[in-house]
């Protein structure tokens, strides 16, 4: 059975900080027959616990949005996509977490260009272990899949057969290490 206690047992209560050297935000979409793939290099989240709640929120910085390509760096800034000068952040709070053995179920809301919509997350959680320097880390690996165009994230080219060369479900993956705060 899958409760907010759960996830209590497997993390002690307190704060956890991003360990933002490990971490990653990114996303995939079909393209032109293909994937195109990108992360966001500037992140932070925290997960918190108290009695029987736990919290994560999180947020990634639209301008250190990374594609193997600086033109195309520069395009998902612009405002046919994220809209970097006016809509700088990505932001993402918890409404709900729960846990079944290793595998996490988290919903909450995330906003994209300024439209904030539900999701749901799923994924694994792993520790809480020790590191090298005594310290306690937990990590989370959340997925989810939304429509690009909910939140305004709508620019596309047709292809000569009338398809458009973007797909608008995309898919975002988080592989996220926390470290007890102090």
């Amino acid at each position: 059975m899958s409760t907010t206690t759960e996830i209590i047992q497997a993390v002690p209560a307190g704060t956890w900080a991003l360990d933002g050297v490990h971490s990653s935000i990114g996303f995939e979409v079909a393209y032109l027959g293909g994937s195109f793939r990108g992360h966001f290099g500037d992140v932070d989240a925290t997960l918190a616990s108290e009695g029987n709640e736990a919290r994560i929120t999180g947020s990634a910085r639209v301008a250190s949005v990374q594609v193997k390509d600086e033109n195309l760096e520069t395009h998902l800034q612009s405002p046919d996509f994220f809209d970097a000068e006016r809509q700088p952040e990505l932001r993402f709070e918890s409404t709900d977490v729960r846990r079944s053995g290793d595998e996490i179920t988290v919903r909450g809301d995330i906003t994209i260009k300024g439209v904030t919509r539900p999701v749901e997350l799923t994924g694994s959680i792993s520790g809480p272990i020790t590191d090298g320097y005594a310290r306690e880390r937990i990590g989370l690996r959340l997925e989810t899949v939304i429509d690009r165009t909910e939140f305004g994230v709508s620019w596309n080219m047709p292809l000569p057969t009338g398809e458009p060369a973007l797909a608008d479900e995309v898919n975002l993956v988080s592989d996220l290490y926390f470290v007890k705060e102090a």
